[in-house]
């Protein structure tokens, strides 16, 4: 049953002055077990994933006990079985959702544009997920589109609600993580929503082109090309088999439906390498070929980075997994979207996680950019709200490696300032290279609580 944040407060307040009051009275343990604190560990979505442990390689025992949060959709089993069929490896599913809403959504709004023009096909991508007639399963979305029908797409990540004005989700799903046996226990997974419904567009797109003939496509002569900025490489490198999965499985289903304005849709991979250099110049390959819409990339960050590139070229950029809540007002002549909530949303639930628990003194690390920042303030501003102060929460940022070659994260500094604060709870906000904050952690004597 839900509880109010001031009641959480009250909670964590009542519990405090009973844990002081029995340590008043003494205590049957020993006395260093008694003065011991046990610190719990939390994570978010750019580390929730079971290849997170390959990261700690023989530490993975440290993740066990640890949760987090991340946007997640109660994905259907038939969905992750045709995910499979993509990659009969996959472990992890986090932003697959997202991925192929993302093609499908485009692949839509290309047929209801009738063009391929990028700039044609981003007016019609708001409204694809607003008013119209719903539809499911890109098969019936398409047959209506090619027929100029308004549609309203309800697609796996997107099932509440369609996109804000701003061209992103105005309602998400979130799950509460958690790590038993160096692996997520999906037994103890809980889902919540967020967001408001109300927010969602209500403004009405250009009329749709009926398609006539079998080929009805305009703008630069070409068939729909979709670009990857994914990250295959670099520290968000764990979260690209589930992402690469999603858009294989979408466009592999456009196509088995007739394709996007009579032509098989053409999917170009491209590499984001979680690093600036690496995605500017996937971004100037993909222009170089005539791509029309770019998915991706990965981390808000690298979106940030190549967002002027792209908007240059009159291309559109479309991220499955930007969560970076300033991203919603950027400069972007409305040529950028994505699926994936903004981290205003993910902050509320992360806190509402933490508070749970109970904590006295809480240590918020996050990777120094757009993403770790803005997350680690958007919890911050939450835990206030719930009752911490500002003596009870403690802020530290490491700089992420920069490019493969570059050294790991050395966090032995920030590790023991955590001891020498007290904290009882370190919430990592990162991505693949944060493993190294959780290893210093213990080093510095940190007991990791299971």
């Amino acid at each position: 049953m839900p509880v109010s944040r001031a009641s959480r407060a009250a909670l964590s307040t009542a519990c405090a002055a009973l844990l002081l009051a029995t340590s008043a009275c003494g205590s049957d343990q020993p006395e260093e077990a008694a003065t011991t604190t046990q610190v719990r560990l939390y994570g978010t979505d750019g580390n929730m994933q079971n290849s997170y442990a390959d990261e700690l390689k023989d530490r993975a025992d440290l993740l066990n006990g640890m949760k987090g949060t991340t946007p997640l959709t109660q994905l259907p089993e038939s969905f992750k079985e045709r995910l499979r069929t993509v990659d009969p490896k996959l472990r992890d599913y986090l932003y697959s959702a997202e991925s192929y809403d993302a093609v499908v959504i485009s692949s839509l709004a290309a047929q209801l544009a009738g063009t391929t023009e990028p700039t044609e096909i981003a007016k019609q991508i708001v409204g694809v997920t607003n008013g119209g007639e719903r539809c499911e399963e890109p098969a019936a979305c398409l047959q209506l589109a090619r027929a100029g029908r308004d549609i309203e797409y309800r697609g796996v990540s997107l099932d509440r609600a369609g996109f804000t004005d701003a061209g992103e989700p105005a309602t998400a799903s979130y799950a509460t993580l958690h790590f038993d046996d160096q692996k997520l226990n999906d037994g103890k997974t809980e889902f919540v929503g967020a967001g408001d419904e109300s927010a969602a567009s209500t403004k009405a797109p250009p009329p749709a082109k009926k398609q006539r003939g079998g080929k009805s496509y305009k703008g630069d002569g070409s068939p729909l090309v979709l670009g990857g900025l994914l990250p295959k490489t670099g520290d968000l490198a764990l979260a690209y088999p589930p992402m690469a999965a999603g858009v294989g499985l979408a466009v592999r289903e456009i196509n088995a439906a007739g394709g996007v304005l009579g032509e098989p849709v053409t999917w170009i991979e491209g590499d984001d390498g979680t690093d600036p250099k690496v995605a500017k110049a996937t971004v100037a390959a993909h222009i170089a070929s005539g791509v029309h819409v770019i998915i991706g990339a990965g981390a808000s960050g690298i979106s940030r980075a190549v967002l002027p590139d792209v908007v240059a070229a009159k291309r559109i950029l479309f991220s499955p997994s930007n969560t970076d809540a300033g991203l919603t007002t950027v400069d972007d002549k409305g040529l950028y979207f994505r699926t994936a909530p903004p981290d205003g949303l993910q902050g509320r639930a992360l806190a509402d996680v933490i508070m749970r628990d109970g904590p006295h003194k809480i240590a918020i690390v996050a990777r120094k950019d757009s993403y770790g920042e803005g997350l680690q303030e958007n919890v911050r501003a939450e835990l206030e709200r719930a009752g911490m102060g500002a003596d009870r929460v403690k802020l530290l940022t490491y700089v992420p490696p920069e490019g493969a070659s570059a050294p790991p994260v050395d966090f032995s500094t920030g590790a023991r300032e955590i001891k020498a604060y007290g904290a009882d709870a370190v919430l990592v906000i990162g991505f693949g290279e944060s493993a190294k904050v959780i290893t210093a952690l213990a080093d510095a004597g940190v007991t990791l609580r299971h």
